[in-house]
């Protein structure tokens, strides 16, 4: 079912030599990771250097965040950096921390990945006014 997803995001047509918008998803996805970074950061940091990275990577993040947001919907750039975020946490506090395993858990960490595909599937790029397509 995820796979089919998949097929249809390389098979979603965009004009030639546009590649603006997969640059800007690159960069959402990389800000959701270093997102899974700085949560974890804000629980196990314990001296000025673990604070210090931390904090440039809340910065990093949110600045990559923040720029894609200018080109992609802010609703759904939010909603992909959350949902992903979300998602990365989860794993990482079960595979590393301890956290029990549950069916559930994957269950609804599936749902909201599938939500976050939809929403690149369906997202069009803002058009800046008086450009030309």
């Amino acid at each position: 079912m995820l796979s089919g997803f998949f097929v249809l995001i390389l098979r979603k047509k965009k004009r030639w030599g546009d590649h603006s918008m997969d640059k800007n998803w690159v960069k959402l996805f990389f800000a959701a990771f270093l997102e899974v970074f700085w949560v974890i950061g804000l629980t196990y940091s314990y001296n000025l250097w673990t604070w210090t990275v931390t904090i440039i990577l809340v910065i990093v993040s949110n600045y990559l965040m923040i720029t894609t947001a200018q080109v992609l919907p802010a609703g759904t750039v939010y909603a992909v950096f959350v949902g992903l975020g979300t998602c990365g946490i989860v794993f990482a506090d079960i595979l590393f921390f301890g956290e029990s395993f549950e069916w559930a858990k994957v269950f609804l960490v599936a749902v909201l990945l599938i939500g976050v595909i939809g929403l690149k599937l369906v997202t069009e790029e803002k058009r800046e006014k008086g450009v030309e397509a």
